[in-house]
């Protein structure tokens, strides 16, 4: 087995001058350069089961989760992600996660959702 080469002191000499305070601006700074294509990509690429596994653990059942993405579809809001749809709604309402996405399945409640987001805008 080959012997890890030490080189820590080498490798930190372009960050040995900076304060704390840097330091930690600079970890920030990466680790969001990192995290943000990942952000961006669950943006833009969701499917109905990875939504449909998102109320899972937000403690619906498979089947209640299928009624309220089939919603969420049918009302254009998939880009928005269902569990922020029904997260959005509760708060909206003052109810539970679990007592939204129960109203949302009864289908009575849709047009107050899609107004939710379409009258904020970009502001989702």
């Amino acid at each position: 087995m080959k012997k890890r080469i030490d080189d820590f002191n080498e490798r930190r000499v372009h960050l040995s001058n900076l304060s704390d305070e840097e330091l930690k601006a600079r970890f920030w700074s990466l680790a969001s350069e990192i995290v943000e294509p990942m952000i961006e990509l669950g943006r833009k690429n969701t499917t109905p089961s990875i939504e449909r596994s998102v109320l899972l653990r937000m403690g619906f059942s498979s089947l209640e989760a299928k009624e309220i993405v089939n919603g969420v579809l049918e009302n254009g809001l998939i880009g928005k992600g269902v569990g922020h749809v029904v997260y959005k709604f509760s708060k909206e309402k003052n109810i539970s996660v679990r007592e939204a996405g129960l109203m949302l399945i009864e289908n009575k409640y849709w047009d107050e959702v899609v107004n939710l987001f379409s009258k904020e805008g970009a502001q989702c």
